[in-house]
Formats: C-alpha cells, sequence, structure tokens
C-alpha cells in the first residue's frame, strides 16, 4: 500500500535530484522507491556474502535446528 506524504528537502539538494536523469524519466516517488529496493537488495547480498562457505552461520547451538522443526502441511 502507498500513502502521501510530505517530506521537507533543502532547495539545492531537490534541485539537484531534479536534475537527475531518473527523476526526469521516472519521477520523484519512482526513485526513491528504487533506492528503497536496491538497498534491500544491497543488505541481502552482504549477508549472502558474509555467510558463504561458513559451515555454521548460527554457531554450533543451533546445529540440527531444521531437523527439529514440525512444519503444517501445506
Amino acid at each position: 500500500m502507498m500513502k502521501t506524504i510530505k517530506v521537507i528537502f533543502d532547495e539545492s539538494l531537490l534541485a539537484k535530484l531534479d536534475r537527475t536523469p531518473e527523476v526526469r524519466e521516472q519521477g520523484r516517488a519512482a526513485v526513491l522507491n528504487s533506492l528503497d529496493r536496491s538497498r534491500a537488495h544491497e543488505i541481502d547480498a552482504q549477508y549472502h556474502r558474509a555467510y558463504t562457505g561458513v559451515q555454521a552461520p548460527l554457531g554450533r547451538e543451533f546445529a540440527g535446528w531444521k531437523e527439529e522443526g514440525k512444519w503444517p502441511p501445506e
């Protein structure tokens, strides 16, 4: 769900934002949403890089927890 809000920008920052090609083509809201999604993807990528190849990323005390879970039938 999207909600309209009022955001206050410094005039020089707003002018700089409005000069970018992405804002001219897509609009301010679309560019800000894109930045939010990009940040979420970057955080996911950082986690992936940090834990790739780690034998027990949660520590030994959590070893085997997946096998203990009782999942409801789908």
